[in-house]
């Protein structure tokens, strides 16, 4: 092929990291659509339901600790695929328990595997892409979470009521190593890899001052040095404090929507498949918005704050859910408050790999990614403790009405504490 008339091989890479984002949630995404069964055969509360999610976060946070580091060091071939494995063997395990600490252990070496997804990806767009296409790839790819989210509310129930919840984990967990087998047959770095020429070699080098990537074992930034950054807190405070967010739209949106509208789990919920969805148009929207504001002529780092300042505002609404008469007052508020989140974390995703050289991406992201799952663990021991007094009480709405005001403030306050820590973002230096 001549090397004057572009390839455009990296969009098959965000192809590729689409699927495993899908699949990552997919998997962590069962439990939340068994929960009434889950919690009728282990006879679990609110609380103790809550200890399952806090146990996936803290797996996830540790693994942060070592999954960040280790890809950076491993390069993103190698440690996609570790984590792959782990992550679909525990997604596994679920389903062939027999006990809550036997699931207890599943739900570690999930959240353990899982922690690997997007510090790889977020690498693998940062080898492959110049800066003023990653928030789009990033929207791409990210949005693979959000069709995860779609198809579980449809597969799920349906593998529930055909085989079981015990094959709901096992089919799912089991896609990944499917997945795996074309990770292997159509991805490397743009340095190794066959199917790009020269012109789509430069495109994906045309604004970055460092050498290409080898995706071998290099040279590994201490975490100690990087603490040391204040672009790096930015980057971990945006994530402690929105993350949570969002996990509590992945595990408590369809108890909510059984316990405050009387939605029946058992069967695919279209609720829920509409807000999902409208967290895709998020995810893309909010990469494609802040990338058009860079082609506009707008400087980087502002086009990121400018387009993070909207997407906080969005979420704002959520508090009026609160007031909704019918469930589909209910979905629409939702589904703009999820909706921004995707979009605010695919721009907060690339601001990182904008300021950080590449080798350090993965080990930044791990850190901001580790803030967000303690957020994490920390937020459903509130969700926990708040509903349960609630349903005591008789009235477990008003328990996620509170909630809900929370989700309201997060971004906005996220936002000005990351403007205040970095009024003017500048490229780290390593």
């Amino acid at each position: 092929m001549s090397d004057t008339r572009k390839t455009n091989y990296r969009w098959v890479v965000v192809a590729l990291l689409f699927f495993a984002t899908t699949i990552n949630y997919l998997d962590r995404q069962v439990i939340g659509f068994l929960k009434p069964t889950l919690q009728k055969d282990f006879q679990w509360s609110e609380e103790d339901y809550s200890h399952m999610v806090i146990i996936f976060q803290t797996a996830y946070a540790l693994g942060l600790l070592c999954f960040g580091g280790l890809i950076d060091k491993l390069g993103t071939k190698l440690g996609y695929t570790v984590s792959l494995i782990i992550w679909s063997v525990g997604a596994m395990l679920h389903g062939i328990v027999k006990s809550t600490f036997g699931f207890g252990l599943a739900r570690t070496t999930l959240g353990l595997g899982e922690s690997g997804n997007f510090p790889a990806a977020i690498k693998v767009v940062a080898e492959w892409f110049p800066k003023k296409e990653r928030a789009l790839a990033t929207g791409i790819f990210n949005s693979g979470a959000n069709i995860g989210a779609v198809v579980a509310p449809v597969m799920v129930p349906w593998i529930l009521g055909i085989y079981g919840w015990q094959m709901a984990f096992i089919i799912t967990g089991a896609i990944g190593f499917l997945w795996l087998i074309f990770w292997w047959i159509f991805y490397e770095i743009p340095s190794k890899h066959k199917k790009i020429n020269g012109a789509e070699f430069e495109h994906i080098h045309s604004d970055i001052d460092e050498p290409a990537a080898t995706d071998g074992p290099g040279e590994k930034v201490k975490w100690a040095r990087l603490f040391g950054i204040r672009q790096t807190w930015v980057f971990v405070v945006g994530k402690f404090l929105t993350d949570p967010i969002w996990y509590f739209f992945l595990f408590w949106l369809p108890s909510y929507f059984a316990s405050t509208f009387k939605l029946d789990l058992s069967k695919p919920t279209l609720p829920l498949v509409l807000i999902y969805t409208a967290t895709t148009i998020g995810s893309i929207g909010g990469g494609y918005l802040s990338s058009r504001l860079i082609k506009s002529g707008m400087p980087i780092f502002r086009a990121r704050k400018t387009a993070m300042f909207i997407f906080a505002l969005c979420v704002v609404p959520i508090f009026a859910a609160r007031y909704a008469t019918n469930i589909w007052q209910a979905v629409g508020l939702i589904s703009l408050a999820a909706a921004a989140h995707q979009a605010w974390s695919a721009n907060i995703f690339t601001a990182a790999s904008d300021v950080f050289p590449k080798r350090a991406v993965s080990s930044v992201v791990g850190i901001g990614g580790m803030a967000g799952s303690v957020g994490g663990i920390a937020f459903p021991f509130l969700i926990g403790w708040v509903l349960e007094t609630y349903k005591e009480a008789g009235n477990i709405t008003a328990g996620y009405n509170i909630i809900f005001s929370i989700c309201a403030c997060a971004y906005l306050v996220a936002w000005l504490i990351m403007h205040l820590l970095t009024p003017k973002m500048k490229v780290v230096k390593l």
